[in-house]
Order: C-alpha cells, then structure tokens, then sequence
C-alpha cells in the first residue's frame, strides 16, 4: 500500500510544529536566546496563517487531501471551511501570543511561571499544531492524536502559573483540566473503537456510515459509537452536562492562557464535531438528536449561569459555555449549509470573545485594577475608545445592533433549524437570545454607570485620607476605578483596534463572513 503525501496541504499545521522543533533545538544551541523564541512562534503562525489561504480559495465542495490511500480515501483534507477554521486558530493563537510575550520573554527569571520561555513556546505551539490539525482529520487514528496534542499542553500551560496568590488554584484548575481531557479521550477511544466494529474502518466516511446504518445489527453499534464521540467532544467544547472544568480552570489559569482556552482551542472542539456531523452526513440523523438536546440544555445553564457572576472571567467562562449551545444548534441539521453556518458563528464569537479577554487582562493589569464588574464601572467616561471596542464585543456576542455581525450569526444558525421544522429547539434558542441579552447588556450597564467618585463631590483633602484609610479589597465596591491614571500599553492598543476593526467589517459586510 502506497500513500500519496501532499506536504504542501500540510502546512498550516506543519508551520507551527516546525517551529516548536526549531525552538527546541535553538535552545540546545543557544541556552540563551531569550526573545527569539518568541519571534520564532511568531513566524511559524504567520507561516501557518499564510499556508491556509490556498485552501480557502478553493470552490464550495473541493477539498485538497493528503495521506490519500489508492482507494482515493484521505488522512487529512482541507476545504474552504478547513482552511477557514485553521486561520482563526492561527490568528487567535498570534493574539495570544502578543499577550504573552512581556511575560515569556522574562519567564524563569523572577516572573510569573518558573519555567523557561523555551517550554512555553514549546508547549504552545504543539497545542496550536494540534487544533489546526483536527478540522482536517478524516480517520479516527488522526482525530484522537490531533485532539489530545491540542489539550496536553495547555494543561502544562494552566499548571505553571507561579505567582502565590494562584498558585493552588492553578494547580486545581489544571488538574480539572487534566482529568476532563482523560475522560474525554477514553470515550473517544470506546466511541473509536465501537466505529471500526461498526464500519469495517477507521476513515471517518460517510458512505462507511451509510452502510452500516443500512444494517439492522450494525446500526445499534453506529448509534453508540457516535454518542460516545459526540460526548468526548462535549468536553472540548464545554457543552452539558460535560462542562464543569470550564469555570475552574478559566479562573485560576493565567489570564492569557485563558483566552487560548476561550478562542483557539475551541476551533478544535467545534473542528472534531463538524469531522463527525460530515461523517453521519449519510445516515438518518439519529444520532443528531443528541446534539439538539446538548445544544439547549447548555445555552441555557451558560446563561443563567452568567446571569449570576460579578467576577468578569467566571461570566466569560459561563458565556463561553452557552455559546458552545449555539455552535452546535445547526449541527442539530445534516446539511452542507449547516455545518458553515457553525463555522462561521465559532468566527464571530472567537473574535469577540478575544477582544473581550483583551479588554478584562488590560483593565486587570491598570493600578488598582481587577476583573470584577465593579473594575469596569466609568470605563466610557475616561478610556472611551476601549469601551467602545469592549461594547461591540458584548453586543457581538448577545447579538445587538449596531454589531450587525452579531445578529446575522444567530439568522444564520437558525437558519438549517427552522428548515428542519425543529422547533422546540427554535422555542428553547428564541429564549436564550433573550437571556444572552441581559448578560451582556449587565456588563454594559457597568461601563457607562457614574461611579461613587463622580457622583459625590469630596474635597481633595478629605478624599485622598479616606483612600488611604480604606481597606485595599474594598476599594473596588466604593472607590472610582483608576482608569484614567493608566497607560495602556501599545500592543493592546493595536490588538484593541485590529480586534475591534474585524468585528466592524463584519458588520458592514457579514455575507462574506458566512
């Protein structure tokens, strides 16, 4: 047997191993390299992010293969959608590193993780290689490694937080983290398993699919193989009941780390479920119901949750948790339109969600600062600008003009529902549009609310005795947060903008996106 290998289709997700590999030896060579690591990361996802295009150019239903058998069956293919979800993880993985890099560049040398930049580096750009390799994954073999090489770093990740204050946390969240991902993979691995029993083979093929759903005996074997593989993904993507990692480990992980949890590795999630939901693309859909009900339950546990949280990063945690809901609501219907549709929200959300995070880790690093919803309050009044581009990300995500992206991202993964006449499950999202609204319009109540500060007029005398007085952890309920004092440093500015100015685009022009 002879396989034809295609490196060139490999690339998006060559560039960044590559570059982990390169890193690693530099170090061998040069112990002290310092910074060049990170330019080395920085060039191996900008490589990645170019490789994508050639795939994203390709007309609806092409895909370029890789690994392909002579039977014409491949490892690995990359669609327009493929090539689409690789360069979201690529960019939102160069965001991440941008927010990291003052602390990497010192890491082991008195900062916040004792580990040298090198294992950093190291760690995350095995995590990135692996999600940008699961949405081409077309065989189980593939998607299990591809999967778990785009969890076990980000644990190593989440567990080297160092400073005293998280220390025990981020050790709690990373073993949360940890133990999810090894429950995961051993249903994976059963749902793997049961598929090849099924099928007759490991390709991911939905004329294999179709054949074995044909047969009485072997369709109970299909059935059971898919729940257990849409389960083990329903740990990636924090769906219910499979999400109480998501608020541990999202609180107690460094702030940056947190954001690659919330935006590229869930382009890993949603990538294996898409690579499933193609495979069924031949049955009757039975196993798709499964994903309907998972898709209710939990946009609406994520957002009553959400409903109740005043710190911001555990309301983003929950938020991220009703918004898997909505990445799988369309794929609750087997039909090409649909699984676009899920593409083309996950884009939407990961750039809102990004500049979100930004937004909390530079209001949390001011003087003073915090990630509490009592940190945000006047935030409109003296950093004007940040406030707008973190108001576009909230009426992004609950779905609000004038962020007209937003509200056609829910259209459109309506959209394959309603045709599907499923409308209980219609009924269940109308009502969570209405519950995602008071989440985040809660949140922008804050940034545009006159503080104690400016609502009482204290001599100066008097004021400053009183802050010196006040208890530091009190501060933060009574006291006017101290934006207008900081200095917000360059690169969040231009992450800020570039952010915000992609969400802007999209709604000028949001067919394009979709």
């Amino acid at each position: 047997m002879t396989l034809e290998l295609n490196i060139s289709v490999l690339w998006p997700v060559l560039a960044p191993a590559l570059a982990a590999v390169v890193v690693l030896v530099l170090d061998v060579l040069w112990p002290r390299g310092g910074a060049v690591h990170l330019w080395l990361a920085a060039v191996g996802l900008v490589g990645g992010a170019a490789a994508t295009w050639p795939a994203i150019a390709q007309g609806a239903g092409d895909a370029t293969g890789a690994f392909c058998l002579p039977s014409g069956s491949c490892l690995y293919a990359a669609s327009s959608l493929t090539g689409g979800l690789q360069l979201l993880a690529l960019g939102s993985a160069l965001v991440v590193l941008v927010l990291t890099w003052p602390a990497w560049s010192r890491a082991g040398r008195g900062s916040a993780t004792s580990a040298p930049t090198v294992v950093l580096v190291a760690l995350f750009l095995a995590a990135t290689a692996g999600v940008t390799a699961v949405p081409a994954a077309r065989d189980l073999g593939t998607l299990l490694v591809s999967l778990e090489l785009a969890t076990l770093p980000v644990v190593a990740l989440v567990a080297l937080e160092r400073r005293a204050a998280r220390y025990r946390g981020a050790v709690a969240g990373a073993v949360a983290l940890l133990t999810t991902s090894l429950v995961s993979f051993a249903l994976l691995a059963l749902g793997a398993a049961l598929w090849v029993a099924a099928t007759g083979t490991a390709l991911l093929s939905p004329e294999a699919a179709a054949e074995a759903a044909a047969v009485p005996e072997r369709s109970a074997l299909l059935l059971l193989a898919a729940v257990l593989v849409l389960a083990g993904l329903g740990f990636k993507i924090s769906a219910v009941p499979f999400h109480a990692w998501t608020p541990l480990t999202y609180a107690t992980a460094p702030l940056p780390v947190t954001t690659y949890l919330a935006g590229t590795s869930k382009v890993a999630a949603l990538g294996g479920m898409i690579v499933l939901v193609q495979a069924l693309a031949g049955t009757s859909g039975f196993a798709l119901v499964a994903v309907a009900v998972i898709a209710a339950l939990t946009m609406t546990l994520g957002n009553a949750m959400a409903l109740r949280q005043v710190d911001l990063v555990h309301l983003l945690a929950w938020s991220a948790v009703a918004q898997a809901g909505w990445l799988m609501l369309p794929l609750a219907s087997l039909s090409s339109r649909a699984v676009h549709a899920a593409g083309g929200y996950l884009a939407v959300y990961v750039v809102a969600t990004v500049l979100a995070f930004v937004v909390v880790l530079t209001v949390a690093r001011r003087p003073d600062g915090g990630v509490l919803l009592s940190d945000h309050r006047g935030l409109a009044r003296h950093q004007p600008l940040t406030a707008a581009a973190l108001g576009l990300a909230l009426l992004t995500l609950a779905g609000l003009p004038p962020a007209i992206i937003g509200l056609v991202a829910k259209v459109v993964v309506l959209r394959p529902v309603a045709a599907d006449g499923t409308w209980w499950l219609l009924i269940v999202a109308t009502l969570n549009i209405a519950l995602g609204i008071a989440v985040y319009v809660r949140w922008l109540a804050a940034l545009i609310e006159r503080t104690a500060g400016e609502e009482v007029l204290v001599p100066a005398p008097a004021a400053e005795a009183a802050a010196q007085t006040q208890p530091r952890g009190d501060r933060g309920a009574t006291a006017a947060p101290s934006h207008a004092a900081y200095q917000m440093p360059v690169r969040h500015r231009v992450l800020i903008g570039a952010l915000a100015a992609l969400l802007l685009l999209g709604s000028i022009a949001p067919v394009g996106i979709f």
